[in-house]
């Protein structure tokens, strides 16, 4: 997932424009979940659709029909989770190259690269976080591991579910730092578990956006336990202006702030800071950058 472009739409509120639509909704469901045949296809539906999506699901039904939104992301077909089936097969047809890392939007690369290089530099350092090792999850040919975590770290390791883009990373775009690439995930990060009391630091960017609440949420717990002491997990993505926003073409999901707290808090983290990415464009959705442990 690359940097975003925002529809053109405002809120007159920071928070959640449907408060009293949920409300209205919730207050049917109980009904429903009292009254509904537990076998109708109705009720699989949406009770599947609440299970992947446990903090996203009222605001998502509110703008895409049941219908459309349950093949779009827990439909199972040849026995592929259709949410990431898209996902893989959009990334398929990315280059291994900083302009296919960034989209449409190489231009503001090296503003993301200083800004997470600046919000790094908080939680890193005496007292703080160490800096032997780190893991860069979704991490592509390895922008941000080149960036940003290799001027600080000993080691590296990355996690991505493309071949492509690691072998590119090994061979070509990491140079001669490749040598301190301890190991190459190739992994769904629905399907990695990180190894226990091994990373200073764990950074996740536009990353998060491809995963499930619950995959979510279970991935940030699997990485809590991956920290060694005082260690952070550092996300960066996409955060939507309302509610949540479902990508079809490369099978993503971008959360508002708040719904994403609701996560984190979830997985038993505490956030440490939040901070909007300074710097880019207007057109392009809002960039959060979040530490916590």
């Amino acid at each position: 997932m690359d940097a975003s472009l925002e529809d053109n739409c405002s809120s007159s509120s920071p928070n959640f424009e449907f408060r009293a639509a949920h409300r209205a909704f919730r207050e049917r469901w109980k009904e429903t979940d009292d009254t509904m045949c537990r076998h109708s296809m109705s009720f699989h539906l949406h009770h599947t659709l609440r299970s992947e999506f446990f903090a996203s699901y009222l605001y998502l039904v509110e703008k895409i029909p049941l219908v459309k939104l349950f093949p779009l992301t827990c439909e199972y077909i040849s026995g592929e989770k259709q949410f990431y089936y898209r996902a893989q097969r959009f990334y398929e047809d990315v280059s291994a190259s900083e302009e296919g890392m960034m989209g449409d939007f190489i231009e503001i690369s090296n503003t993301d690269l200083e800004g997470s290089r600046q919000f790094l530099k908080r939680f890193v350092g005496p007292g703080k976080a160490g800096t032997h090792r780190a893991l860069d999850c979704g991490s592509g040919i390895g922008r941000v591991t080149k960036g940003v975590l290799l001027p600080v770290f000993e080691k590296m390791e990355m996690a991505d579910m493309m071949e492509h883009f690691l072998l590119h990373a090994h061979e070509e775009y990491l140079g001669e730092d490749a040598d301190r690439i301890e190991t190459y995930y190739c992994y769904n990060l629905q399907e990695f578990t990180p190894p226990r009391n091994k990373y200073d630091v764990i950074w996740m960017q536009w990353v998060a956006c491809h995963l499930t609440d619950k995959d979510l949420m279970n991935f940030l717990v699997h990485c809590k336990n991956s920290l060694r002491p005082n260690g952070v997990i550092i996300m960066k993505d996409n955060m939507a202006r309302q509610g949540c926003k479902l990508d079809p073409i490369d099978s993503s999901i971008s959360r508002h702030l708040d719904i994403m707290r609701s996560i984190i808090a979830k997985a038993g983290l505490e956030v440490l800071d939040a901070q909007r990415q300074e710097g880019f464009p207007d057109i392009i959705m809002p960039v959060w950058m979040i530490a916590m442990k």
